[in-house]
């Protein structure tokens, strides 16, 4: 059923959460209006502050996401939260483990959550997250927390779509040895050590340092992210946390860094979204009569596969492959 996308995008902004989860609905299926409705809020985007929480399953990404909204909305900031959660195998939905942790703020209406499904995704976000980044951020949110899935060491696209990521660790859990490894671990801008109160908390923050110090030389006034133990499920520790997400977002003002991730993000985007539908248009080809005509070609020996690729393209594009 088509909807009225221009009234969707108002009540959004006057903060009605049945409009912003149609929005996000729209956004997760695809919708044939979702060209609409990404053209009415572009306008109105770009001023919420994102911040990225990943790391392994069990360090307390939930509970941490759920201790920093109540900071900022004691500060007064409406908070978006996107929770990207394991696809159910039989729905293909959200199993929304998330959302049951964070409960408390479900009656808040300066707090909107949204778990979203990863419906095969790898890199710990959902494909239509940074659309759903976006409809909160239209929707008058001033800080959107994005929980990643917790997929462990190769969760590293939050990275490519959040202002701030702040990588959670846990002491007992092999997170130090983990920094010794490429990965997640290299991402952050913040780094939370979190169940700070059990044994081997000062142990990890220290492998977690002493790891930092030997990564990539840093100029001075470059950024130096800092390491910040938490007992999130107490609040222990999240103001201190919160004024080391607001010192990363002043220093990124500070030196242009901000607006350079917004512009790499954005391009990130558009390049996704081109290159989905070109594989939709050739997914479209299978039993197409141009395809099997270039196999016939290929299995003949008359033509290679790049050149038949190349031929591909310029049909799908009009234009040759190397243009």
């Amino acid at each position: 059923m088509k909807v009225d996308v221009p009234t969707l995008v108002e009540q959004a902004r006057q903060g009605r959460p049945r409009a912003v989860a149609r929005l996000i609905s729209l956004v997760e299926g695809a919708s044939p209006q979702l060209r609409e409705v990404m053209a009415a809020l572009a306008p109105l985007a770009g001023h919420a502050y994102v911040v990225g929480l990943t790391g392994s399953p069990g360090v307390g990404k939930s509970t941490s996401t759920s201790a920093l909204v109540s900071a900022y909305r004691k500060a007064g900031k409406r908070v978006g939260v996107l929770a990207v959660d394991p696809s159910s195998p039989f729905s293909g939905g959200a199993l929304l483990g998330d959302r049951v942790r964070m409960s408390e703020h479900a009656s808040d209406p300066g707090v909107y959550i949204r778990s979203m499904a990863t419906r095969g995704h790898l890199g710990g976000l959902a494909w239509s997250a940074p659309q759903a980044i976006r409809v909160l951020d239209a929707a008058g949110c001033d800080v959107v927390l994005v929980e990643t899935v917790g997929v462990g060491q190769s969760e590293v696209e939050i990275a490519s779509q959040a202002d701030t990521s702040v990588v959670l660790l846990a002491p007992g859990m092999g997170d130090g040895i983990q920094a010794a490894k490429a990965g997640i671990l290299e991402i952050g801008d913040v780094y939370v050590v979190n169940k700070a109160d059990r044994d081997g908390a000062d142990a990890t923050a220290r492998e977690l340092n002493h790891m930092l110090g030997l990564g990539e030389a840093r100029a001075p006034g470059d950024w130096r992210p800092p390491i910040v133990k938490t007992v999130a499920a107490r609040g222990e520790g999240v103001d201190e946390v919160v004024e080391a997400l607001e010192k990363h977002r002043a220093w990124m003002e500070e030196h242009g860094v901000l607006a350079g991730r917004r512009t790499a993000r954005a391009a990130r985007e558009v390049e996704t979204i081109a290159v989905t539908a070109l594989r939709e248009k050739i997914a479209d080809l299978h039993g197409d009569r141009r395809l099997g005509a270039l196999a016939e070609r290929i299995t003949a020996g008359a033509l290679d596969p790049y050149a038949a690729a190349d031929e591909l393209v310029a049909g799908l594009t009009g234009r040759p492959a190397d243009a």
